[in-house]
């Protein structure tokens, strides 16, 4: 049976490239928070992850998705202390309410810009990525700029901290709130499902995994 994973870069993959090819299935599906806000358009908070703005955006986010996303969803999510036979239900929540939830800062902040327009399933990457590093914090990750391997929860806090950063600086077109949001939403909504599902204290567990204790 194929994975939620593959379904989701699948599927992304095929509108990604369709709106490639056609510029009105794009403006139509993009993140626009003024249309959203004047003309009720609330669909664009979903299929703004579904499109984006080039073959290398749409690679990156990808390939960065399936390195983590089948190990968060078919290692982690179904461990029968965790999940179990609901993993993949709570895996496509995850997926799916991180790219919503991922731009709702920029919607309150651009929703009288009809100037400011995003794409892209970055917000929903970074929640899966931020989920699998909480459950296992010391999965080590290859920086492009450091060849080395560094435990996950130290690149988390690399990645959160360059996140609002560059998202206070702005002027380089990349969704760094995005980035920002989607992280802490995958933390968020992993202690809250493992607590409400299977009252298991994602927390204690990472902090025992982190201080070695």
């Amino acid at each position: 049976m194929i994975s939620i994973t593959l379904t989701i870069i699948i599927l992304t993959g095929v509108i990604s490239f369709t709106a490639f090819n056609n510029e009105k299935i794009r403006e139509d599906l993009l993140f626009w928070p003024a249309q959203i806000n004047s003309r009720n358009q609330y669909y664009r908070f979903l299929s703004c992850g579904f499109i984006h703005a080039d073959i290398m955006h749409l690679a990156f986010n990808m390939i960065s998705l399936y390195s983590f996303g089948e190990f968060v969803e078919i290692y982690l999510f179904s461990h029968p202390a965790l999940f179990g036979n609901k993993a993949k239900l709570v895996y496509l929540g995850l997926y799916v309410l991180a790219i919503i939830v991922s731009v709702l800062p920029d919607y309150f902040k651009y929703r009288n810009n009809y100037a400011y327009r995003a794409l892209g399933a970055s917000g929903a990457v970074s929640a899966v990525i931020f989920s699998g590093i909480l459950l296992q914090p010391n999965i080590p990750i290859n920086l492009f700029f450091i060849p080395i391997d560094i435990p996950g929860y130290i690149f988390g806090f690399i990645f959160l901290g360059l996140s609002a950063f560059m998202a206070k600086r702005g002027g380089d077109n990349i969704g760094h709130m995005a980035h920002f949001s989607g992280a802490i939403f995958g933390v968020l909504y992993t202690i809250i499902m493992a607590k409400v599902i299977a009252n298991y204290d994602v927390m204690k567990v990472f902090i025992e995994a982190v201080t070695g204790r």
